[in-house]
């Protein structure tokens, strides 16, 4: 803020009427700006505690509790869809050079379906034959078949005895 001197006021009083009602009126004006910018900032300070208490009810938000989601597997099939099914084992000339290692990387085990058509880790059932029992498509066949599943079995007189049927397979969504 500025300091107006003593002979400075002297000077100002030496006006005429007419300069003095100018002052006068100038700094009315200025007066007049001024007042709407200290007003227009408690409307930013208004702004910016309303956005605070939007983020704080956010940030609750976050911590309630809404119940359970469903699971999953209470969906249905994606689709069901008849295809030719065979059985293989892990045994060299059934498989590659590492017959115990599926295309995915993972090992063999009951539940472990190869399938061409379909992605790696999809969820199938095989209601007719297994019940609720889940496959998951970890192996891939030889390219030649193509819509047709092989389902790894650990014994190899289980595979002979499955042979080749047409089954009913429900494909599940992939989450």
């Amino acid at each position: 803020m500025k300091y107006i001197s003593l002979k400075e006021v002297i000077k100002v009083t030496k006006k005429s009427p007419i300069e003095c009602a100018l002052i006068g009126l100038i700094t009315f004006a200025l007066a007049y700006v001024v007042l709407p910018i200290e007003a227009s900032a408690s409307v930013d300070l208004d702004y910016t505690n309303q956005a605070l208490a939007l983020e704080i009810d956010a940030i609750q938000n976050n911590f309630r509790k809404y119940g359970e989601l469903p699971a999953s597997d209470l969906r249905g099939p994606a689709y069901t869809i008849t295809v030719p099914a065979t059985a293989y084992n892990s045994l060299p000339w059934q498989t590659d050079d590492t017959p115990f290692i599926t295309a995915s990387g993972t090992t063999t085990r009951h539940g472990v379906l190869a399938a061409n058509f379909l992605p790696i880790g999809t969820r199938v059932k095989i209601p007719e034959i297994y019940g609720d029992d889940i496959f998951i498509v970890e192996d891939r066949m030889n390219s030649r078949y193509w819509e047709r599943v092989d389902i790894w079995m650990e014994e190899y007189d289980d595979a002979i005895e499955f042979g080749y049927q047409n089954i009913n397979i429900e494909v599940y969504p992939n989450q």
